[in-house]
């Protein structure tokens, strides 16, 4: 059975911005009920775990009869490994220098980027999460809704911010500004800065 990746800090690590207990239960509660219902929808169909998780979204078809509940779940997985090493406070990194000329190319500057980034947050109808992704050498940001992944449209995730009310509600209420604000501030771009690295 696939297993919870460890978290790349500790609760309390991202504390002011988002506290211990929001943290515990948006990794023990959320994520883990995603894994366990993704690991009993496998085991129902035989599958044999012979391959890494994200590749599941190449083999959809193995699974015609419950699509829609292991996409659900598959993507509440592995969307929030992306959101955890994207908010990793731990060896804090700014953009390097070839994600930085992608971003300057895209939107100019950092800062445009991050103003177009929560105006997309903002503009996110319900529950779901903003992505910038990279596709055929080029960055965008991308939002889906509910649990859908860029991956399973073939794009490849750097990083992430998750919009649903779990993420932030106990810290925030329904202050999403403030919560985007504060989220930039845990932002960690080491993740996608090695991921970049390892595709170009």
């Amino acid at each position: 059975m696939y297993k919870l990746k460890e978290l790349p800090f500790s609760y309390q690590d991202l504390e002011p911005y988002i506290d211990t207990h929001t943290i515990g239960l948006h990794y023990n509660k959320h994520q883990r009920n995603y894994l366990n219902n993704l690991n009993n929808i496998l085991i129902k169909n035989n599958f044999s775990f012979n391959y890494p998780i994200e590749e599941l979204y190449k083999h959809l078809d193995s699974f015609k009869q419950d699509e829609n509940d292991l996409l659900f779940n598959l993507g509440g997985v592995v969307n929030h490994d992306l959101y955890w090493q994207s908010i990793n406070p731990n060896h804090k990194e700014e953009p390097n220098e070839l994600l930085l000329n992608l971003i300057n190319n895209k939107y100019t500057s950092l800062d445009n980027f991050k103003n177009e980034f929560i105006y997309y947050a903002l503009n996110l109808k319900g529950s779901g999460y903003v992505f910038l992704i990279i596709n055929n050498n080029e960055i965008e940001l991308m939002t889906t809704a509910n649990q859908d992944s860029p991956l399973k449209y073939g794009y490849t995730p750097l990083l992430c911010v998750d919009m649903w009310e779990h993420a932030y509600y106990l810290n925030y209420q329904n202050n999403k500004q403030e919560y985007l604000d504060n989220f930039w501030q845990i932002l960690n771009f080491k993740y996608a800065n090695d991921l970049i690295k390892r595709i170009s």
